[in-house]
Protein backbone atom coordinates (compact mmCIF):
# COMPACT_ATOMS: atom_id res chain seq x y z
CA UNK A 1 0.00 0.00 0.00
CA UNK A 2 1.03 3.52 -0.90
CA UNK A 3 0.76 6.86 0.36
CA UNK A 4 -2.70 7.95 1.58
CA UNK A 5 -3.13 11.46 0.77
CA UNK A 6 -5.43 13.74 3.04
CA UNK A 7 -4.39 17.38 2.41
CA UNK A 8 -1.48 17.07 0.11
CA UNK A 9 0.27 19.57 2.32
CA UNK A 10 4.23 19.99 0.96
CA UNK A 11 6.93 20.75 2.86
CA UNK A 12 8.96 22.10 0.54
CA UNK A 13 10.19 24.91 3.38
CA UNK A 14 11.08 22.19 6.06
CA UNK A 15 13.75 22.77 8.35
CA UNK A 16 12.79 20.50 11.49
CA UNK A 17 11.60 16.67 11.43
CA UNK A 18 10.10 15.88 14.89
CA UNK A 19 9.58 11.67 15.18
CA UNK A 20 8.05 9.95 17.56
CA UNK A 21 9.52 6.78 18.89
CA UNK A 22 7.32 3.83 19.61
CA UNK A 23 5.43 2.47 16.71
CA UNK A 24 6.82 5.38 14.27
CA UNK A 25 10.17 3.97 14.18
CA UNK A 26 10.88 1.32 16.49
CA UNK A 27 8.66 -1.90 16.76
CA UNK A 28 10.82 -3.15 20.18
CA UNK A 29 7.89 -1.96 22.43
CA UNK A 30 5.39 -4.28 19.84
CA UNK A 31 2.23 -4.79 22.09
CA UNK A 32 2.10 -2.43 24.40
CA UNK A 33 -1.25 -1.85 23.95
CA UNK A 34 -2.61 -5.34 24.55
CA UNK A 35 -0.31 -5.13 28.24
CA UNK A 36 -1.50 -2.29 29.11
CA UNK A 37 -5.39 -2.33 28.58
CA UNK A 38 -6.02 -5.97 30.28
CA UNK A 39 -3.74 -4.54 33.24
CA UNK A 40 -6.24 -1.38 33.30
CA UNK A 41 -9.33 -3.61 32.88
CA UNK A 42 -7.81 -5.73 35.74
CA UNK A 43 -7.97 -2.94 38.22
CA UNK A 44 -11.35 -1.59 37.21
CA UNK A 45 -13.07 -4.92 37.13
CA UNK A 46 -11.95 -5.71 40.52
CA UNK A 47 -13.72 -3.03 42.46
CA UNK A 48 -16.81 -5.22 41.82
CA UNK A 49 -19.37 -2.43 40.66
CA UNK A 50 -21.32 -4.68 37.67
CA UNK A 51 -20.39 -2.96 34.73
CA UNK A 52 -19.94 -5.88 31.73
CA UNK A 53 -15.90 -6.14 31.50
CA UNK A 54 -17.24 -5.35 27.69
CA UNK A 55 -17.54 -1.93 28.87
CA UNK A 56 -14.66 -1.24 30.80
CA UNK A 57 -12.64 -2.52 28.25
CA UNK A 58 -13.67 -0.33 25.42
CA UNK A 59 -13.20 3.10 28.10
CA UNK A 60 -9.88 1.89 28.38
CA UNK A 61 -8.81 1.16 24.90
CA UNK A 62 -10.52 4.88 24.34
CA UNK A 63 -8.68 6.43 26.57
CA UNK A 64 -5.25 4.92 26.18
CA UNK A 65 -5.13 5.63 22.88
CA UNK A 66 -6.35 8.90 22.94
CA UNK A 67 -3.24 9.89 25.22
CA UNK A 68 -0.64 7.78 23.10
CA UNK A 69 2.28 9.89 22.53
CA UNK A 70 2.22 11.67 25.82
CA UNK A 71 4.27 10.35 28.88
CA UNK A 72 3.09 6.58 29.98
CA UNK A 73 2.03 8.59 33.41
CA UNK A 74 -0.72 10.25 31.89
CA UNK A 75 -2.73 7.29 30.96
CA UNK A 76 -2.23 5.90 34.83
CA UNK A 77 -3.27 9.49 35.99
CA UNK A 78 -6.64 8.60 34.17
CA UNK A 79 -7.10 4.90 35.81
CA UNK A 80 -6.50 6.60 39.11
CA UNK A 81 -9.43 8.84 37.96
CA UNK A 82 -11.38 5.93 36.25
CA UNK A 83 -11.31 4.39 39.99
CA UNK A 84 -12.13 7.10 41.72
CA UNK A 85 -15.28 7.83 39.51
CA UNK A 86 -16.48 4.07 40.03
CA UNK A 87 -15.75 4.62 44.05
CA UNK A 88 -12.39 3.33 44.52
CA UNK A 89 -8.95 4.35 46.31
CA UNK A 90 -6.45 4.16 43.66
CA UNK A 91 -2.86 3.63 43.69
CA UNK A 92 -0.41 6.31 42.73
CA UNK A 93 0.02 6.73 39.00
CA UNK A 94 3.72 5.73 39.27
CA UNK A 95 2.54 2.75 41.48
CA UNK A 96 0.27 1.47 38.09
CA UNK A 97 3.13 2.77 35.60
CA UNK A 98 5.79 0.26 37.43
CA UNK A 99 3.49 -2.48 37.33
CA UNK A 100 2.95 -1.98 33.63
CA UNK A 101 6.75 -1.75 33.10
CA UNK A 102 7.34 -4.51 34.92
CA UNK A 103 4.84 -6.66 32.55
CA UNK A 104 5.74 -4.71 29.58
CA UNK A 105 9.72 -5.69 30.03
CA UNK A 106 8.89 -9.55 31.06
CA UNK A 107 7.03 -9.54 27.43
CA UNK A 108 9.87 -7.62 25.36
CA UNK A 109 13.09 -8.53 27.25
CA UNK A 110 14.06 -11.47 24.74
CA UNK A 111 13.79 -8.33 21.91
CA UNK A 112 16.63 -6.32 23.91
CA UNK A 113 18.47 -9.38 24.27
CA UNK A 114 18.49 -10.43 20.64
CA UNK A 115 19.17 -6.50 19.59
CA UNK A 116 22.54 -6.65 22.51
CA UNK A 117 23.67 -10.33 21.42
CA UNK A 118 23.68 -9.56 17.64
CA UNK A 119 21.10 -12.48 17.57
CA UNK A 120 19.11 -10.00 15.45
CA UNK A 121 19.37 -7.11 13.16
CA UNK A 122 17.95 -3.64 14.06
CA UNK A 123 15.91 -3.74 11.21
CA UNK A 124 13.83 -6.88 12.53
CA UNK A 125 12.49 -4.19 15.11
CA UNK A 126 12.39 -0.97 12.75
CA UNK A 127 9.59 0.10 10.65
CA UNK A 128 9.91 -1.20 7.38
CA UNK A 129 12.04 1.39 5.43
CA UNK A 130 12.86 4.03 8.88
CA UNK A 131 16.47 4.21 7.70
CA UNK A 132 15.59 4.97 4.46
CA UNK A 133 13.71 7.73 5.35
CA UNK A 134 16.35 9.22 8.17
CA UNK A 135 19.00 8.94 5.50
CA UNK A 136 16.53 10.88 2.54
CA UNK A 137 15.93 13.90 5.50
CA UNK A 138 19.25 14.11 6.06
CA UNK A 139 20.07 14.53 2.62
CA UNK A 140 17.87 17.31 2.36
CA UNK A 141 19.00 19.44 4.98
CA UNK A 142 16.53 18.93 7.91
CA UNK A 143 17.72 18.49 11.63
CA UNK A 144 15.86 15.90 13.19
CA UNK A 145 14.41 15.13 17.01
CA UNK A 146 13.18 12.33 18.17
CA UNK A 147 11.03 12.85 21.22
CA UNK A 148 8.73 9.87 23.07
CA UNK A 149 6.34 9.26 26.38
CA UNK A 150 8.44 6.56 26.96
CA UNK A 151 11.01 6.96 29.74
CA UNK A 152 14.03 8.87 28.91
CA UNK A 153 16.24 5.94 30.10
CA UNK A 154 14.88 3.23 28.21
CA UNK A 155 14.24 4.88 24.93
CA UNK A 156 17.26 6.21 24.90
CA UNK A 157 18.97 2.53 25.14
CA UNK A 158 16.39 1.31 22.81
CA UNK A 159 17.13 3.97 19.95
CA UNK A 160 20.85 2.77 20.29
CA UNK A 161 20.33 -0.85 20.04
CA UNK A 162 18.70 0.45 16.77
CA UNK A 163 21.22 2.83 15.73
CA UNK A 164 19.41 5.63 15.17
CA UNK A 165 20.86 8.51 17.56
CA UNK A 166 22.87 9.37 14.66
CA UNK A 167 20.38 10.32 12.72
CA UNK A 168 18.96 12.76 15.52
CA UNK A 169 21.42 15.47 15.69
CA UNK A 170 18.24 17.60 17.50
CA UNK A 171 18.49 15.25 20.06
CA UNK A 172 16.96 12.21 21.27
CA UNK A 173 13.97 12.92 24.01
CA UNK A 174 12.29 10.96 26.68
CA UNK A 175 9.29 11.05 29.25
CA UNK A 176 11.01 12.51 33.17
CA UNK A 177 10.05 11.55 36.45
CA UNK A 178 8.62 15.20 36.75
CA UNK A 179 6.56 14.72 34.17
CA UNK A 180 5.37 18.33 33.07
CA UNK A 181 8.93 19.26 32.60
CA UNK A 182 8.67 17.62 29.17
CA UNK A 183 6.22 16.87 26.75
CA UNK A 184 6.50 16.91 22.49
CA UNK A 185 4.49 20.10 22.89
CA UNK A 186 7.24 21.59 25.26
CA UNK A 187 9.85 20.21 22.46
CA UNK A 188 8.18 22.03 19.89
CA UNK A 189 7.78 25.37 21.51
CA UNK A 190 11.77 25.06 22.56
CA UNK A 191 12.28 24.72 18.43
CA UNK A 192 10.24 27.70 17.33
CA UNK A 193 11.42 30.18 20.58
CA UNK A 194 15.07 29.33 19.12
CA UNK A 195 14.14 29.78 15.98
CA UNK A 196 15.20 26.56 14.58
CA UNK A 197 12.22 26.59 12.71
CA UNK A 198 8.95 28.28 12.48
CA UNK A 199 5.90 26.42 13.36
CA UNK A 200 5.26 25.75 9.06
CA UNK A 201 8.75 24.69 8.76
CA UNK A 202 7.96 21.78 11.19
CA UNK A 203 7.45 17.98 9.70
CA UNK A 204 6.36 15.43 11.92
CA UNK A 205 5.74 11.67 11.89
CA UNK A 206 3.70 9.82 14.54
CA UNK A 207 1.43 7.05 15.01
CA UNK A 208 -0.38 8.45 17.95
CA UNK A 209 -2.97 11.22 18.26
CA UNK A 210 -0.61 13.83 20.32
CA UNK A 211 2.48 14.36 18.34
CA UNK A 212 -0.01 14.81 15.21
CA UNK A 213 -2.21 17.43 16.82
CA UNK A 214 0.81 19.27 18.01
CA UNK A 215 2.60 19.28 14.98
CA UNK A 216 -0.42 20.66 12.99
CA UNK A 217 -1.31 22.91 16.26
CA UNK A 218 1.24 25.42 14.76
CA UNK A 219 1.25 24.76 11.10
CA UNK A 220 3.50 21.75 10.24
CA UNK A 221 2.95 19.04 7.26
CA UNK A 222 1.94 15.60 9.72
CA UNK A 223 2.37 12.08 8.32
CA UNK A 224 0.38 9.62 10.47
CA UNK A 225 2.52 6.65 10.85
CA UNK A 226 -0.89 4.05 10.69
CA UNK A 227 1.16 0.59 11.63
CA UNK A 228 -0.62 -2.07 11.83
CA UNK A 229 2.38 -3.90 14.47
CA UNK A 230 4.44 -5.60 14.30
CA UNK A 231 4.16 -6.59 10.80
CA UNK A 232 3.15 -2.92 9.58
CA UNK A 233 2.42 -4.76 5.93
CA UNK A 234 -0.99 -2.22 6.54
CA UNK A 235 -2.94 0.61 7.84
CA UNK A 236 -4.27 0.38 11.27
CA UNK A 237 -8.14 1.17 10.89
CA UNK A 238 -8.38 2.72 13.94
CA UNK A 239 -4.99 4.54 14.40
CA UNK A 240 -5.70 6.05 10.50
CA UNK A 241 -9.13 7.35 11.74
CA UNK A 242 -7.61 9.25 14.98
CA UNK A 243 -5.09 10.76 13.01
CA UNK A 244 -7.30 11.71 10.15
CA UNK A 245 -9.62 13.36 13.54
CA UNK A 246 -6.71 15.31 14.62
CA UNK A 247 -5.07 16.81 10.90
CA UNK A 248 -2.72 14.32 9.36
CA UNK A 249 -1.89 15.74 5.56
CA UNK A 250 -0.56 11.81 4.88
CA UNK A 251 -1.45 8.16 6.12
CA UNK A 252 1.37 5.52 5.73
CA UNK A 253 1.91 2.03 6.61
CA UNK A 254 4.88 2.05 6.69
CA UNK A 255 8.06 3.88 4.83
CA UNK A 256 8.38 1.59 1.32
CA UNK A 257 6.46 4.01 -0.34
CA UNK A 258 8.91 6.65 0.61
CA UNK A 259 9.92 7.62 -3.46
CA UNK A 260 6.24 8.08 -3.22
CA UNK A 261 6.09 10.13 -0.35
CA UNK A 262 9.30 12.20 -1.00
CA UNK A 263 7.40 13.88 -4.17
CA UNK A 264 4.30 14.35 -2.33
CA UNK A 265 6.14 16.01 0.42
CA UNK A 266 8.67 17.82 -1.84
CA UNK A 267 7.32 18.32 -4.95
CA UNK A 268 10.48 19.99 -6.13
Amino acid sequence: MGVEIVTGAAATGARVALFDFDGTLSLIRAGWFDVMVPMMVEVLASLGTGEPEEEIERTVREFVYRLTGKQTIYQMIELARQVELRGGKPEDPLVYKRRYLDLLHARIRHRLEELETGAAPPQKYLVPGSRALLEMLRRRGLKLYLASGTDEEFMRREAELLRLTEYFDGGVFGALDDYKKFSKKILIERIISRSEASGGELLGFGDGYVEIENVKAVGGVAVGVATDEPECRRVDAWKRNRLLSVGADYIIPNYLCLDELERCLFPD
